[in-house]
């Protein structure tokens, strides 16, 4: 049968699902980076940070994501 190949399915269906993955991904990781700049960058002290972690762990962001967008936003200066 013409056209029903498994492996175009399940390649065009995880295409699908990684592009929506990396959508939600690159969104908290911005939420991190700009509540980590806003505030102290420690999320004990930070609330929003907390939260947007929080957030990130939910949607099983991987742990190396979450450190690199608190390493990629510096404090801001007081």
């Amino acid at each position: 049968m013409a056209g029903h190949s498994q492996f175009k399915n399940i390649m065009h269906r995880k295409g699908r699902q990684d592009k929506e993955k990396s959508k939600l991904f690159s969104k908290l990781a911005r939420e991190i980076m700009v509540s980590a700049k806003q505030g102290m960058p420690d999320p004990d002290h930070n609330p929003r940070l907390r939260a947007a972690i929080i957030a990130a762990k939910q949607q099983s962001m991987p742990k190396d994501n979450i450190q690199r967008a608190r390493a990629t936003a510096p404090a801001a200066p007081r």
